[in-house]
């Protein structure tokens, strides 16, 4: 249910999806579904916190984990991103940026939710980039607000390469990116 409903939020978007089409989609009843979750809210929810959450978890936080540098880090995972994007030849976004723009504001629970995965991912940047500061890879800044920058600059890019359908978006803001992460 989970990876179905994952799935057509990021197609469709959490309010065009309705409760028929995750229940087709998941291949599951109504009484399925409500043994499991009360309301379709519920599930978005579970989604959040289960799906979107390891996807940014896989895509962006364990890159930056395995590389030397943020910079580093930060490269692959716009390279990653563009040949996934180019081999997909269709741009559906960001599942986290998709649902913070849908949700964020008009819902209390969601934005609550999706805070704690960009809390999450600011953290984990902001580690990285204050340890490339302390080995002097990077000049001395707020990581803090680097880390905020550098999560901006990459939900921008993709909401630019959404509208456009293109990866291009993504290289010109990552050069852009290399200069603000080089070391100095």
């Amino acid at each position: 249910m989970l990876d179905a409903a994952a799935d057509l939020f990021q197609a469709h978007g959490y309010a065009a999806t309705g409760i028929q089409e995750l229940f087709r989609a998941a291949d599951v009843t109504a009484g399925a579904f409500y043994h499991h979750f009360e309301s379709k809210k519920q599930l978005g929810l579970a989604v959040v916190r289960e799906r979107v959450a390891s996807a940014v978890e896989t895509t962006w936080l364990a890159p930056l984990r395995d590389a030397r540098t943020a910079l580093e880090g930060v490269a692959a995972v716009f390279a990653a991103i563009v040949r996934e994007l180019d081999g997909n030849r269709a741009v559906r976004g960001c599942p986290a940026n998709n649902l913070t723009v849908e949700l964020a504001y008009a819902d209390p629970d969601f934005r609550r939710e999706l805070k704690a995965v960009f809390d999450r991912w600011r953290a984990a940047l902001a580690a990285k980039l204050a340890d490339d500061m302390g080995r002097r890879a990077l000049r001395k800044r707020d990581p803090e607000a680097l880390a905020a920058y550098v999560i901006s600059v990459y939900s921008g890019a993709m909401a630019l390469a959404k509208v456009e359908q293109r990866s291009q978006p993504l290289g010109a803001c990552l050069t852009e990116l290399r200069t603000a992460l080089s070391p100095p």
